[in-house]
């Protein structure tokens, strides 16, 4: 089964576009929210599963301060969240769709029907971006599907006549992030845990092949052996959304540096102590200006870290926070009156 979250009011765990796998044995992959709504769906999942009817389940929290559905949620909002069965049959769609474009990384949308007057589109019908459909309807939501994969986001579309509209919702994958390690020492490892953990897709690089012994990292990890002098060579580096240099070696940094201030990489992190990162400034000499504000060194944000770990948790928290827009301040700081 596929659960999709296909709108919310108020504050709630996770916001339309979120997805969560769960298995005939009643096992499961994501979370919509947090815990308190999943055992409740994975039920409604089995009996959904032998009926192969779609349907809609709505938790609302906001009108009572007694627990909801007897799960206690506390959230103060509600999610609508579309239970549809994924089989052989049906080429496991949209799911397949979204899993292989998240594996190449490139944008995609699909819409799902939640709520119809036509037989031919029930409940949990479903198209993709790149889908074939030539009728009437399907071609107004294929092409839906095909700007807001250029624009981002989602949205509920309602199509055709009134006596047999069907309304869909629409989201743009969500692609993770790319990110490079440049150093596969014993620190970088959490890094790339904590990477993986998040979703994001990660190269490590290093020119010590014995650091590259594929049972050290996530088995998602990607790991190029190289020389820092061929980076820009051996590395599309435009294709990545943040950058790490870490291997600890002054020569070995000051190589990678100059290929990351001549990318277009807008996240680059430095390792290390500041009078470190003025150094290699310095011996980069006129090609230490393409950075811009691009550097952020020392990399990760002012956590008290001190561990290979907490250090670990402070520059995957920066990278984040940049990707997001966000300056990585206390949630505490903004509720402030």
């Amino acid at each position: 089964m596929l659960a999709t979250v296909v709108a919310t009011e108020g504050s709630t765990y996770r916001k339309p576009g979120a997805q969560m796998l769960i298995a005939g044995d009643g096992s499961s992959m994501g979370l919509l929210s947090g815990g308190c709504v999943e055992s409740d769906l994975i039920e409604r999942a089995k009996r959904i599963l032998a009926t192969s009817t779609a349907e809609i389940v709505t938790y609302d929290a906001r009108t009572s301060d007694d627990p909801v559905w007897g799960l206690g949620l506390g959230c103060e909002g509600a999610m609508h969240i579309l239970l549809r069965r994924l089989d052989a049959a049906g080429g496991y769609q949209p799911f397949a769709f979204v899993a292989e474009h998240i594996a190449r990384h490139q944008p995609g949308a699909i819409a799902i029907v939640v709520q119809s007057n036509d037989r031919r589109f029930p409940l949990g019908h479903a198209w993709h971006s790149e889908s074939s459909d030539r009728a009437a309807l399907a071609t107004e939501i294929i092409e839906g599907c095909r700007e807001r994969a250029r624009m981002g986001g989602f949205e509920t579309l309602t199509v055709g006549p009134a006596d047999a509209a069907i309304a869909v919702f629409i989201a743009a994958l969500e692609l993770p992030a790319r990110l490079l390690v440049l150093g596969a020492g014993p620190d970088a490892v959490p890094v790339v845990e904590i990477a993986n953990l998040l979703g994001w897709q990660v190269t490590v690089g290093d020119h010590r092949s014995g650091y590259l012994e594929p049972k050290r990292f996530p088995p998602s990890a990607r790991l190029v052996e190289l020389r820092p002098e061929r980076l820009a060579t051996e590395l599309e580096l435009g294709a990545f959304d943040a950058a790490v240099v870490m291997s600890h070696n002054l020569e070995s940094d000051g190589k990678y540096l100059r290929a990351l201030a001549a990318s277009a990489v807008p996240y680059v992190g430095l390792l290390g102590p500041a009078a470190r990162r003025q150094r290699l400034l310095a011996d980069l000499g006129d090609d230490a200006s393409r950075f811009g504000n691009r550097l952020y060194g020392p990399v990760g944000l002012d956590i008290g870290a001190r561990s290979p770990e907490a250090i670990a948790i402070a520059i995957v928290a920066e990278v984040q926070a940049f990707l997001s827009g966000r300056a990585g301040e206390s949630f505490r700081i903004g509720a402030r009156p």
